[in-house]
């Protein structure tokens, strides 16, 4: 029996198919397989998987109430032969010890599902600005500490590197019981230490993803899953964009009492604008971005804030797109959500 399958869900994934397989490809330290499964793309995904030594799967038709992503991971698994499973992401790439890394972890910490946060990559100014500020707030709702204990009932999991035991796969029904889900990681997740099985999950440098190439792509993504990851969205995107009014107007008074000149006025607004910029950037290092990346943050607060309220509003109103597909939003509650 293999020890791993690696099974990628992908639709109209051509731009970074290839590079996530070239690194898949090159795994070193166990035996794996490796299964693209093509949920109709309608580019030049499954052209692309068909080049490299793997297992091309056509996806099913999609099943009423299903996403697309638990269908095509559902038909991977299906045929997969791997004592582990390990879903990822087709925006991703793997150092040569992803696979292995992730198969010590779990045997060291008897775990039925591991998954790792990646690394993000940023390079555009609106991924650089926005990207912090929302694993930022991941980092500070789901802590890796308490998923990782079983006895609390906080349960997370990141669909770009999930790593779980076929057999506990089975036991909780696998992508079929959460069909329907938008964060259908995190609901595996949850479901899976339900169950009694322990999750271990954390921040991992093996691999490393590129979420959203572009601000429509960033909006379109975003919007499906943000209202679904924390508890009050609209009282949360009030606090960030106050936060944002605060930091914005400490700066520009700081400015206008240097030009001024007026050196009591200078010391104090000086000392505050440093005071709110400490904290800002403490709570932003908390997603391990570079110090470009947090220091351009600060802009992304009012963007965080607008596209929080424009998720919920969506999820409420049933009008949820994402890759030409759309569907029935219901925001869930904190317990059942995490980073996804």
């Amino acid at each position: 029996m293999l020890e791993v399958s690696v099974i990628i869900p992908a639709r109209n994934e051509a731009a970074c198919l290839g590079d996530c397989l070239r690194s898949l490809v090159a795994q070193e330290g166990t035996s794996y397989e490796i299964i693209v499964a093509d949920d109709h793309s309608c580019d030049a995904t499954a052209l692309i998987a068909a080049s490299f030594p793997v297992q091309v799967v056509a996806a099913d038709p999609l099943p009423p109430g299903w996403s697309g992503k638990c269908n095509a991971a559902w038909c991977g698994a299906k045929v997969a032969k791997g004592k582990w499973l390990l879903f990822t992401d087709a925006d991703t790439k793997h150092a040569p010890n992803s696979i292995a890394t992730g198969l010590r972890e779990v045997s060291e910490c008897n775990a039925g599902l591991l998954s790792y946060s990646p690394k993000q990559e940023v390079h555009s100014f609106a991924e650089r600005a926005l990207m912090p500020v929302i694993f930022a707030e991941l980092a500070k709702t789901y802590r890796p500490k308490e998923v990782s204990d079983p006895a609390s009932p906080a349960a997370a999991a990141n669909g770009q590197y999930l790593l779980i035991r076929r057999d506990v796969y089975d036991a909780v029904g696998g992508h079929a019981a959460v069909a329907g889900a938008i964060l259908e990681d995190v609901e595996l997740a949850r479901r899976v230490k339900q169950a009694g099985y322990r999750l271990q999950f954390r921040l991992a440098d093996v691999v490393s993803a590129r979420m959203y190439p572009n601000l429509p792509s960033m909006w379109e993504g975003w919007t499906k899953n943000l209202a679904l990851l924390f508890p009050h969205p609209r009282r949360l995107a009030l606090i960030r964009m106050g936060e944002f009014a605060i930091l914005a107007s400490g700066i520009y008074f700081f400015v206008d009492t240097w030009l001024i000149g007026n050196l009591i006025e200078v010391t104090s607004e000086t000392i505050a604008t440093i005071v709110f910029f400490v904290y800002f950037i403490k709570r932003i290092r908390r997603a391990h971005f570079d110090w470009l990346s947090n220091a351009l943050a600060i802009f992304g607060l009012p963007l965080f804030a607008i596209l929080l309220l424009n998720s919920d509003i969506s999820h409420k109103r049933g009008s949820v797109r994402w890759k030409g597909r759309e569907y029935g939003g219901a925001v869930v509650p904190q317990a059942e959500a995490g980073p996804g």
